[in-house]
């Protein structure tokens, strides 16, 4: 199969829009990562998403949508906290999980009796939904285990060969997935640190927001299994006063041995390292959430063997970047 980038016109939007129809899959932009669509109501098209990806299918997926008028052809109720969450940030990088219609297959949700919902901010994604004319399930765009594809080159780079059409819509200006939060009981959960900060959900619904635990049953996207891992190792430092010397100390370390290394730096940072190989991860922690996945990439395609990345505050964004670093690192913290 021929893979085409195809740039965003109101033709090529159209085209892929009547693939998602058709049952076939299509790769889209959102501000967030790169999704893999295909109908959400269609279980034989949903199936070649787990296919393409090599996914488990017990990770659920979300269900993306055009306006909030499509909300109530997938969720079976909207409690309001859970309206209220969502007037405030949706279309944004947040997946509200609801209690599911019948109409969504078992394969969506893994089985679950929940389904998570998320409407995106990007233009061109909005644009394409809105053509599908049905929600689209999808997680992103890349191999299992893989980072996430922030740009349409990182999707032809995963998934050449196994589909045909991927939706060119930039660099996606998030950079990290979307917050995942449940409201289809009767305490908020936050089963996935995003975009959207706790802080920023806690002050909306007026109460404390319980951070969900890792188990053996993955209640959204990102909870169970091994992610965004390049073929580098990774390395995560912990965030404290003396994190940069302990980070050169595990460097040497690794270089000694014969492992080629790289530094994911804050651009305040990159001079404390001295000659030693860096990364410039941007001005601030939204930056670095922006560059992750795009540098966890880079590593591999510059031969590096191992990445130590920079901790960063655990408050607003910052949460996101360090689940994704655990996530990618294998638990491997220095």
């Amino acid at each position: 199969m021929n893979t085409e980038i195809l740039s965003p016109t109101d033709e090529n939007i159209n085209k892929c829009a009547k693939e998602i129809r058709c049952g076939s899959v299509v790769a889209f932009p959102t501000e967030t990562v790169y999704g893999l669509g295909a109908n959400a109501f269609n279980e034989t098209a949903v199936k070649k998403i787990f296919e393409v990806k090599g996914r488990p299918s017990d990770n659920p997926l979300i269900v993306h949508i055009a306006s909030f008028d499509d909300v109530k052809k997938v969720a079976a109720e909207v409690p309001a906290l859970a309206q209220k969450v969502m007037r405030k940030f949706m279309p944004g990088p947040i997946t509200v999980v609801l209690k599911k219609r019948p109409e969504i297959p078992d394969c969506v949700t893994a089985g679950l009796g929940t389904v998570g919902v998320r409407m995106p901010a990007h233009a061109v994604c909005r644009n394409f939904l809105k053509s599908c004319a049905t929600p689209v399930a999808a997680p992103s765009a890349n191999l299992s285990t893989r980072p996430s594809p922030t740009k349409a080159s990182h999707v032809l780079r995963d998934l050449k060969g196994k589909i045909e059409y991927i939706l060119n819509g930039g660099s996606c200006k998030v950079g990290v997935e979307s917050t995942i939060i449940d409201l289809s009981g009767k305490t908020p959960k936050l089963l996935r640190a995003g975009g959207i900060s706790k802080e920023e959900l806690q002050e909306v619904c007026g109460c404390e927001i319980e951070i969900a635990a890792g188990g053996t049953v993955a209640l959204s996207p990102g909870m169970k299994y091994k992610h965004y891992a390049p073929k580098a190792a990774v390395y995560f430092s912990a965030y404290y006063d003396g994190m940069v010397s302990g980070i050169i100390r595990n460097y040497d370390i690794l270089a000694d041995k014969g492992n080629r290394t790289v530094i994911l730096s804050l651009g305040k940072n990159a001079d404390k390292y001295g000659q030693r190989n860096v990364y410039d991860m941007g001005d601030d922690v939204r930056g670095y959430a922006h560059n992750l996945f795009a540098s966890l990439r880079r590593a591999d395609k510059d031969g590096y063997d191992a990445v130590i990345a920079e901790g960063v505050p655990s408050d607003g964004i910052g949460a996101a970047i360090i689940n994704r670093l655990v996530k990618a690192s294998g638990g491997k913290i220095i």
